[in-house]
C-alpha cells in the first residue's frame, strides 16, 4: 500500500505542471450575456392598432392609493406589477395617457429608465429580463385626477361627479388613469388598497377583504379581484357613497354602492338583483366571480357599464319607477356581461358583437319572461322584435359595417346598434338553425369552457359547430361578416328593407338617413 501510494504521488506530482499549463492555456468559457429586444408596442387589435403591449404577460397588479376630500382631488399612490417575460426583454411598455403623473420606476428593485410618449410608458430595466422569468415593476409617485364629463371620449375614464368619483373606461381609456396593459388580451388579477378621508368611502372591483379605521378618521379599504380582469373593466370610486348589503343570492354576495346625490333611487328595482342573478344563472351557469352589485352614480354618462363585479348605472335611470320596463332588462344586460364580456373577454374589439349580442339577447328574453315585452321594446312579441331588426339588417350593415367588422373604434361605430341588434340577430338565426336545445347548450358551454379567458368570433363559431355536430362556419360567417343580411332560417317571409346607399367605410349615410325607424337605443 505504501509503494502504490508513492507511485501515485509521483505521478500526481509529475502531472501537476501539465494540469496547470492546461488550465492556463484553456480558461473556462465566460457565459454569454442574455441578448434581449424591446417588447412589441401594441397587440395588433384591428380597431385599436396602437393599444396594448407585447413581450410579457401581466399577472397581477397591486395598487396602493390615497384619495382626497373632493371628487376632483388628486389621487396619489404606488403601483406594483408582477409580470412574466414571454421573450428576452431589453425594454417593454405600458399604456399610459398624458395626464397621470409618475415618479421613480424600478424593475426587480433596481432603478429603471423611462420614456413617455403620448400613450405609452417605455421602461428599460438595468439588465435584460430573460424569457420565461417573472419580474416586478414598481411605479412610485403615481398621481391622477377625476375630471368632469366632456366631449373628449377619454373623459369617461375617471369621472368627477357631485358626490364622488367613478370609472367608465371602456373600451380603451383606463390608461388615462393608471399605467396598465390596456387590452383584454392581457388580463390579470388585482389588489386595491384604498385610503379615503373621514365621511367618504372607497370601492373597487373585487371582494372587500379588509376595512380599517385610522386614528385620523380615514378608512383603509382593501379589495381583491382574484379572477382575471381586463383593465377596461376596473371600477374605482370614492366619495359620499353608501353600501347596501343584499345578502347572498345564488351563492353570490350581493351589494350595491349608492351615491349620496343619486336622488330617489327605486329601491324595488335594486332589490331585483337576487331575482335577476337567479334568472341568469339558470341560463348561463354559475356566476364567475365572488361578489356582484351596482354602483349608482349621480352623474349620467348616458350609458351603463359592466365594470367587473360592480356594474355602473346612472342614478337618474332609477328615479322613475315607471321606467322599470327598460331599466330592469338593462340591469340584466349588464349582469349577463359578467359572463359574456368580463369573464370571457373579446380577443379583438371587432369581436364586441359576441358580448353585446348576448347581453341584448338575454335582456330581451328577460323582458319577455317578465311579461312586459311590449313596454320594453314597443313590439308585441319577441319574434316581432326580431323581425323588425331583420328588416333593418342591410341598413345597419350599410351604416355601421358587418356585425363582426365595425367601421372604426369610435364610440359611434363600436357601440352602434349593429353591435347590439346585429349581434342579437346572429344569435336568433343560429338558434333557428341548430334548435333551442343545442343553442342553450352552446350558451352555457362557451362561458364555462372559456371562463377567465380571452376569446373571439372564431372560437364561438368553432364551438357552435362542435355542439351542432356540423360545420357552421359558412352559415355564421355570412351572418357575421356578410355585406348583406342572409335569409332567416324558418322565416322565408321575412324581407330586408332596401338600402339606397353603397356600403363604404369612407362614405356613409347618417343613421337617421338609413334607419328611419330606430329601435330602442342601446345603453351598453
Amino acid at each position: 500500500m505504501l509503494r502504490r501510494l508513492v507511485v501515485s504521488a509521483a505521478v500526481t506530482v509529475a502531472a501537476a505542471p501539465l494540469a496547470a499549463a492546461s488550465a492556463t492555456a484553456a480558461p473556462k468559457p465566460t457565459p454569454k450575456p442574455v441578448v434581449g429586444s424591446p417588447g412589441a408596442p401594441a397587440l395588433g387589435d384591428s380597431l385599436f392598432p396602437t393599444l396594448g403591449n407585447g413581450g410579457y404577460d401581466a399577472l397581477h397588479y397591486n395598487f396602493t392609493l390615497t384619495f382626497g376630500k373632493t371628487p376632483s382631488s388628486p389621487v396619489t399612490g404606488t403601483e406594483t406589477l408582477t409580470a412574466k417575460a414571454t421573450q428576452a426583454l431589453s425594454s417593454f411598455s405600458l399604456d399610459l395617457g398624458p395626464a397621470p403623473l409618475i415618479g421613480a420606476v424600478t424593475v426587480n428593485g433596481k432603478s429603471a429608465a423611462t420614456t413617455r410618449t403620448a400613450e405609452k410608458l417605455i421602461i428599460t430595466p438595468s439588465q435584460v429580463l430573460p424569457a420565461g422569468s417573472e419580474f416586478t415593476v414598481k411605479i412610485s409617485g403615481l398621481s391622477f385626477t377625476a375630471t368632469p364629463l366632456s366631449d373628449d371620449p377619454s373623459s369617461v375614464a375617471y369621472i368627477a361627479a357631485p358626490s364622488g368619483s367613478f370609472t367608465a373606461p371602456q373600451p380603451a381609456y383606463m390608461h388615462h388613469v393608471l399605467p396598465v396593459n390596456d387590452h383584454p388580451l392581457d388580463k390579470a388579477t388585482y389588489y386595491f388598497k384604498l385610503t379615503t378621508p373621514a365621511g367618504t368611502m372607497a370601492v373597487a372591483s373585487g371582494k372587500l377583504s379588509s376595512k380599517e379605521r385610522l386614528k385620523n378618521g380615514s378608512t383603509v379599504y382593501a379589495y381583491a379581484q382574484r379572477q382575471p380582469m381586463a383593465s377596461e373593466l376596473i371600477q374605482l370610486a370614492s366619495g359620499a357613497y353608501k353600501m347596501v348589503d343584499q345578502g347572498v343570492g345564488s351563492g353570490v354576495r350581493l351589494r350595491n354602492i349608492i351615491a349620496k346625490g343619486a336622488g330617489s333611487v327605486a329601491d324595488d328595482l335594486l332589490a331585483d338583483n337576487a331575482k335577476q342573478m337567479a334568472w341568469v344563472v339558470k341560463h348561463l351557469g354559475a356566476y364567475p366571480f365572488d361578489v356582484y352589485g351596482v354602483i349608482v352614480t349621480d352623474e349620467d354618462p348616458q350609458f351603463a357599464l359592466e365594470t367587473q363585479t360592480l356594474t355602473m348605472i346612472p342614478g337618474a335611470w332609477f328615479e322613475n319607477p315607471d321606467d322599470a320596463a327598460w331599466v330592469a332588462p338593462t340591469m340584466v344586460h349588464e349582469l349577463v356581461h359578467q359572463w359574456y364580456g368580463d369573464s370571457v373577454s373579446p380577443k379583438d374589439w371587432a369581436d364586441i358583437w359576441v358580448s353585446e349580442g348576448h347581453a341584448t339577447w338575454y335582456e330581451a328574453r328577460y323582458a319577455d319572461d317578465e311579461g312586459y315585452f311590449e313596454d320594453y321594446s314597443g313590439f308585441p312579441t319577441f319574434n316581432d322584435f326580431a323581425q323588425r331588426i331583420y328588416e333593418l339588417g342591410d341598413k345597419y350593415r350599410a351604416n355601421y359595417g358587418p356585425v363582426g367588422r365595425p367601421l372604426s373604434g369610435s364610440d359611434d361605430d363600436l357601440f352602434s346598434p349593429q353591435s347590439y341588434y346585429g349581434g342579437f340577430l346572429v344569435l336568433y338565426a343560429l338558434r333557428q338553425e341548430i334548435g333551442a336545445r343545442a343553442f342553450a347548450k352552446l350558451e352555457r358551454e362557451y362561458v364555462t369552457r372559456y371562463k377567465g379567458q380571452t376569446k373571439g368570433t372564431a372560437d364561438f363559431v368553432a364551438l357552435a359547430s362542435k355542439i351542432a355536430g356540423r360545420d357552421l362556419s359558412a352559415f355564421l360567417n355570412a351572418w357575421i361578416y356578410g355585406l348583406t343580411t342572409p335569409p332567416m332560417p324558418g322565416h322565408p317571409d321575412w324581407a330586408v328593407e332596401p338600402v339606397d346607399v353603397t356600403l363604404a367605410a369612407t362614405s356613409r349615410a347618417s343613421a337617421t338617413t338609413l334607419v328611419s325607424d330606430p329601435l330602442p337605443l342601446p345603453r351598453r
